[in-house]
């Protein structure tokens, strides 16, 4: 895992509660990066290191600065930390470029139409995408935008800008819960994103057969965005979605009771108690050992310690990871099935 420090060069402030980081590329060697990937973030904030994955809103070889954009969560201490108290000329540890939700090569040929899926700051991503379809290849894209208003919509005139650009290549269809002014238009909804509206445009395009869909936003925009592909002959491994949290099942739980463990880190022993329904990684940070990991989701390897003794149970990850070896577990999803187990990690 490489980490490098970036200077933070400019903050701009793309909403009342988003703002986007720009930081500086190394001069001998340009970080790259796949439009669609994240970049994790570490900070010390009161003598706790705190580690988050935000996507790339800029483009390599398009924008000449790494930029991530972040939205304010209510009681979330990076996001809160980022927009009240990092300031431009601050350096920022960060993780190499991580993530798998990008835009195959052969879904980037031409008879291939896009259709990218967002709510809120789940657009971060998709913009990414987006300005690298539209300015390196020539697919058509749609992209369905859900904002509780025209007031809260990230990059609002820079996918105003894009329209001007690709007027025939580029469709916007906006949704709006909470509209501030009687906003008319026809690719402007009142109302939620419901798929069997924006499913109205979506059936216009000649050849649905043709669609790749990019979904990020709230579980229930992905699962209901999914059964609506599905009932139009969508087919699944043309459906792709960033996930920022596991989703648990209580089924899956029933065998997990609150155990005390060991984790190894640097020869160093620490004692955790890992309480129900909180994975290894949790407890760990929890018990402030500096342990590492990024995406939290089981997307990633960096989170993964090596079962020395005892049970572990993964749970919420679907596919596991190719990555790992014998004994070797991703903590941000393992659990302890017996009060003897042991891991160790780098």
């Amino acid at each position: 895992m490489i980490v490098y420090s970036l200077k933070i060069v400019t903050i701009r402030k793309e909403t009342d509660d988003a703002v986007t980081l720009s930081f500086k590329q190394p001069g001998l060697k340009k970080i790259k990066y796949t439009a669609g990937q994240y970049l994790t973030l570490i900070f010390r904030i009161n003598g706790r290191r705190y580690i988050r994955p935000y996507s790339f809103s800029s483009t390599f070889g398009i924008d000449p600065t790494l930029d991530v954009t972040i939205k304010r969560v209510p009681g979330g201490i990076v996001s809160n930390h980022i927009l009240d108290v990092v300031k431009e000329g601050d350096s920022v540890e960060v993780m190499e470029p991580m993530g798998d939700f990008i835009v195959s090569a052969e879904d980037r040929s031409e008879e291939k139409q896009l259709v990218l899926w967002g709510v809120g700051s789940g657009v971060t991503p998709l913009y990414s995408i987006l300005k690298d379809i539209l300015t390196n290849h020539l697919n058509k894209v749609t992209l369905i935008y859900g904002n509780r208003s025209h007031t809260t919509v990230i990059f609002k005139d820079a996918l105003e800008a894009l329209k001007n650009t690709y007027p025939d290549r580029f469709t916007l269809i906006e949704f709006y819960t909470r509209p501030e002014i009687d906003i008319t238009g026809t690719h402007i909804i009142e109302g939620r994103i419901q798929p069997s509206k924006a499913f109205e445009y979506i059936k216009s395009i000649s050849g649905i057969e043709h669609t790749v869909h990019y979904i990020c936003g709230p579980a229930g925009l992905k699962e209901s965005v999914k059964v609506a592909l599905a009932e139009v002959n969508v087919l699944s491994d043309k459906i792709f979605s960033e996930d920022f949290e596991i989703v648990k099942n209580e089924e899956d739980f029933k065998s997990i009771q609150t155990q005390s463990i060991q984790i190894i880190k640097d020869n160093e022993s620490f004692s955790v108690e890992v309480i129900k329904g909180k994975s290894i990684l949790e407890a760990g940070l929890d018990a402030l050992i500096e342990l590492n990991y990024s995406c939290q989701t089981g997307n990633c390897s960096v989170c993964k310690g090596r079962l020395i003794q005892g049970e572990i149970k993964t749970i919420g990850v679907k596919e596991i990871s190719k990555d790992l070896v014998e004994n070797e577990y991703l903590l941000c999803c393992s659990y302890p099935i017996t009060g003897d187990v042991i891991v160790e990690v780098n």
